[in-house]
């Protein structure tokens, strides 16, 4: 990622505010308030989530309690006119998002990922991911841009308001897979809007990216069709990246022996750091870091984690679970102290409400035509129905990414026109995590999609296969096809199922990865992940 050396110089300094350092001594007393600020919010929001998880109070989500709180402090710090130095301990660095508090929660949902929902259901991921979010995008830029010309809003130039569509694209569903984990939904709904929410971070920033290099340098038109080209060498290098990261830390802690006594110590180290190498690698090289770390902890579940001793296990995987939900709730907490530190532009309250509009529009054409593009494809047994439907757009709540992405445009565009977009984005964001969070317990249940985790109607005629299953490849095809073409699907299937994945894992990657062979017993415990089995976000992006 890259980023403007003085931002980088401002979040590195010791006083936040970046401006003139007083006294050492003073600074020192401003930064213990400041953290000890932000330890009594993180133990007030950790109390107050366990107590309306407890209570089952699913009209407060644990995400939209920790913005509550954070808007709170911020607004009293405000009115009591806390000092500068102080407050400066709270400002949104979008560099301190993407380097600290991104990492770990990626990772965390790539590590606690269910691997069979999710890839038997990655061809449609990756459709919601990219498809939709460049869909979304255009049509939330060009909504906004003839709303600009028709003087119904605010009016920006084209690539701003394509830039405003691409981060404001990027989904950010916390609140809402929290409570799918409580009421238990169905494990594809699940998998699927976890999967596009973390994929599409990757996808929205570069497209905001693309969008921001084309306005400063006034390119021809051909740069839009390289967001595309761009974005698929990204995507496939950031995850080959990752997955060579994944195989590697396999490798050496299968044959570096590091699971005795003595050692564990070590073990647990260097699998710790396994993952931010990963992020950093593909940061470096200009790729995607929340792809690379997604599928470093893919990986490294499947494979390293075994490698590792029954005591570095359980460190390891309480440890990720510690970090991922510390920095979660303070990404909250963060986000809600900033806006209420910020100062806003409230003059243009239209862009903030036909903004809304155009959200939800594109929300509908993002997720309806890929679903219908899946459908095409899937046999009958497969196709993901209405209600689904209808759950992945109102999943589709904004938060972290498009708040730092939005802070972003501050300093990549004029100032009216980058005050108006952060603006619009913090309206957005409170008011999607608040309503949509707050309301999607009753949502489920009118759509009648409760209760149903364990229910595999979708996926347990899959057999572990992770690509679509066309419909003419179906056994009741072969019976009604003529003897010729009957042989030759034998064949096909044949060879598909030699060389589908799950055979592939159990009897070379396994055995060559780990210290022990894929047998019968891994596709046991694979069937007993079906669940997600802890707290996974959808960040980010």
């Amino acid at each position: 990622m890259a980023f403007h050396s003085t931002s980088i110089d401002k979040a590195l300094n010791m006083s936040p505010s970046g401006g003139p350092r007083g006294s050492p001594g003073k600074e020192q007393q401003a930064a213990g308030v400041g953290i000890l600020l932000q330890i009594m919010m993180l133990v007030l929001s950790f109390v107050l989530g366990h107590v309306l998880r407890r209570h089952r109070f699913y009209y407060l989500p644990e995400a939209s309690a920790s913005l509550l709180i954070g808007l709170l402090v911020g607004a009293l710090a405000n009115i009591s006119d806390t000092e500068t130095n102080i407050r400066a301990w709270f400002n949104f660095h979008e560099e301190f998002f993407f380097l600290f508090l991104l990492p770990p929660i990626i990772f965390q949902s790539g590590f606690s990922l269910a691997p069979k929902p999710f890839f038997s259901n990655f061809g449609a991921i990756v459709t919601f991911a990219i498809v939709g979010t460049f869909i979304a995008s255009m049509v939330t830029g060009i909504l906004v841009y003839l709303g600009g010309v028709m003087y119904l809003i605010f009016r920006l130039p084209l690539v701003e308001c394509l830039m405003f569509g691409a981060l404001i694209s990027a989904t950010d569903p916390v609140t809402v897979l929290s409570i799918f984990q409580e009421l238990g939904t169905d494990t594809n709904l699940y998998a699927l809007v976890f999967g596009e929410s973390v994929l599409n971070d990757a996808m929205a920033i570069s497209l905001y990216r693309t969008m921001s290099l084309v306005r400063s340098h006034a390119s021809s038109g051909e740069d839009f069709f390289m967001v595309i080209v761009r974005f698929l060498e990204t995507f496939v290098g950031s995850m080959s990246a990752g997955v060579g990261v994944g195989f590697t830390s396999a490798l050496l802690f299968k044959y570096a022996r590091l699971d005795i006594d003595n050692l564990q110590n070590l073990e647990c180290c260097l699998f710790v750091l396994f993952p931010y190498f990963s992020y950093m690698l593909a940061e470096g090289l200009g790729l995607s870091g929340i792809v690379s770390i997604l599928f470093t902890g893919i990986v490294m579940k499947h494979y390293t984690y075994s490698n590792l001793s029954e005591n570095s296990q359980r460190f390891v995987s309480a440890f990720f679970h510690l970090i991922s939900s510390l920095a979660e709730t303070f990404v909250f907490i963060y986000m809600g102290f900033d806006i209420a530190m910020e100062q806003h532009s409230w003059s243009h309250l239209g862009f903030i409400f036909f903004s809304i509009l155009f959200i939800i529009v594109a929300r509908a054409a993002n997720v309806f035509s890929c679903a219908y593009l899946v459908n095409l494809v899937r046999p009958a047994h497969r196709k993901i129905p209405v209600k689904h439907q209808k759950a992945l757009w109102y999943s589709g709540l904004r938060g972290a990414m498009a708040f730092a992405l939005a802070l972003q445009s501050l300093h990549d565009l004029p100032e009216g026109h980058g005050q108006t977009i952060f603006t619009a984005t913090t309206a957005i964001v409170v008011l999607t995590v608040l309503l949509i969070g707050g309301s999607t317990g009753t949502m489920l249940e009118a759509l009648q999609v409760v209760g149903d985790g364990h229910d595999l109607s979708m996926g347990e005629n899959y057999e572990g296969n992770i690509c679509y299953v066309a419909p003419s490849y179906n056994d009741d095809s072969y019976n009604e096809e003529s003897s010729s073409g009957n042989r030759f699907k034998m064949k096909l299937k044949e060879f598909k199922s030699t060389a589908s994945f799950k055979a592939l894992d159990r009897n070379y990657l396994t055995p060559f990865f780990t210290s022990h062979n894929g047998d019968e017993d891994e596709d046991e415990d694979e069937d007993d992940e079906l669940v997600p089995s802890s707290r996974s976000s959808g960040f980010k992006g």
